[in-house]
């Protein structure tokens, strides 16, 4: 199979090789903390999820006469640039944005190779006020990353699926690797292996009255309505202080990644109790990894004769989960095998809300209007000035909005911002990202 290339870039002592080892598995590549360890390209195959390349480690970029060893480093370091079919350039996130990190985000941005900015050592919040520095370089939304713990990993699966050609392979197209990815996560004895079997068709799940049958999480490729579709069971999820047992502490960490590698996940309720406070950190999990969900009131059969039960349970929905708001609330059966249809239908929905991209125009006459019926508070006396807005990415939808003064701007009026735009482009149900991006154009006087 002929992969495509990622090439791996930034100055020396940034965690390039820490990273490169995380991406392909093994600690192929030398690490110490001392700069300048990595010499030659160094290539594996690499992999996140269903992502699969080629990728090079480089030599640390650095400014050098072209016949010193130095000079000989970038000019290989140059050459696996023209050779990647991306290029993700990385930047130490504690240190922040440093003078050497300019000219060689110049050097990428002038290949015309699609840039995948990546602020390493961001781990635990400590590099965040770097990993926002990095706006600056020009080079796009900055993913806060650790190599070291594996943070961001969902985050750079998603922005290289956007950036990489599909592999020239024919086999991956019959396998299902292009199928929609979906998770169904919920709390243990929800009833997720019995609707999975229900789905299928056949009993490939073990299914019974005890919680926590399944540990593992189960792939399975599925065709619904001529659609591909890749289905991962999990196991059920608890609270971190209730599990004991390590294989179900090595259950939860599976399940966590099944949601990190899936496009759409559905959480599954237990119709009989739902809304229980595990759900909503359930919920609160997958919006925060920034995927498209979907509810399912499992066991609805056992609450059908209830009136407005539904309309009552779709409104604690709004109330109790605001950060997904007009997510759809399916009920079924997993076990009599009825709501299937309709809860598959606001999966294929949610995906395409999920992917959804809105023109930087529409996005400004909607800005316009919405800073007229609600303006920006005023900071020490200065209003605070949003100059215009755009969309950064898609998949969850992400929006960036340019002003002066925004890090004062408080958190009621950012979400009114997001609702308004939830609301005027028909996104019900998605996560959505605001970034906030400040002038710093010392001319400007707002």
């Amino acid at each position: 199979m002929d992969l495509p290339t990622v090439a791996i870039v930034g100055r020396p002592n940034v965690g390039k090789s820490t990273l490169f080892n995380r991406l392909v598995g093994r600690k192929l590549a030398l690490v110490d903390d001392r700069p300048g360890v990595t010499r030659d390209r160094r290539e594996g195959e690499g992999f996140i999820g269903d992502v699969a390349f080629r990728v090079i480690d480089t030599a640390g970029l650095e400014e050098a006469d072209a016949d010193s060893l130095l000079g000989r480093m970038r000019a290989q370091t140059e050459a696996a640039i023209l050779e990647a079919d991306a290029v993700l350039f990385v930047i130490d996130a504690r240190a922040g944005v440093l003078p050497a990190d300019r000219p060689f985000a110049e050097l990428v941005r002038r290949s015309g190779c699609p840039v995948i900015l990546i602020a390493n050592k961001a781990e635990g919040g400590a590099g965040m006020a770097g990993a926002y520095e990095a706006f600056s370089l020009g080079l796009g939304d900055p993913i806060p990353f650790s190599a070291e713990h594996g943070e961001g990993l969902g985050s750079l699966q998603d922005a290289l699926r956007e950036v990489l050609p599909e592999p020239d392979d024919e086999e991956e197209d019959e396998e299902g690797g292009k199928g929609l990815r979906v998770a169904i996560v919920g709390r243990p004895n929800a009833g997720k292996s019995t609707l999975i079997n229900r789905m299928i068709g056949e009993d490939r799940l073990l299914v019974g009255p005890e919680a926590g049958i399944t540990r593992d999480s189960i792939s399975l490729d599925w065709e619904w309505r001529g659609r591909r579709i890749k289905l991962h069971d999990t196991a059920g999820m608890r609270r971190r202080a209730r599990i004991d047992d390590k294989l179900e502490k090595l259950a939860v960490s599976d399940g966590l990644r099944a949601v990190r590698f899936a496009e759409v996940v559905v959480v599954l309720l237990d119709a009989t109790i739902p809304f229980e406070k595990q759900d909503l950190t359930i919920v609160d999990l997958v919006e925060s990894e920034g995927r498209a969900v979907v509810i399912g009131l499992n066991k609805w059969d056992l609450v059908a004769d209830q009136p407005g039960l539904l309309k009552s349970l779709r409104e604690d929905c709004t109330r109790l989960l605001p950060q997904v708001r007009g997510v759809a609330v399916v009920p079924l059966s997993g076990l009599a095998g009825e709501g299937i249809d309709k809860l598959m239908q606001a999966v294929v929905d949610a995906s395409e809300v999920w992917s959804r991209r809105v023109s930087t125009a529409r996005i400004n006459a909607w800005l316009t209007d919405a800073l007229q019926r609600n303006p920006p508070p005023a900071v020490s006396g200065r209003r605070i000035k949003i100059r215009y807005a755009t969309q950064v990415k898609s998949r969850p939808p992400h929006f960036a909005l340019f002003g002066n003064q925004l890090d004062a701007l408080p958190k009621s009026y950012t979400r009114y911002l997001v609702n308004g735009l939830r609301e005027a482009f028909d996104l019900p149900g998605t996560p959505i990202r605001l970034s906030l991006r400040t002038s710093k154009n010392p001319f400007d006087k707002g």
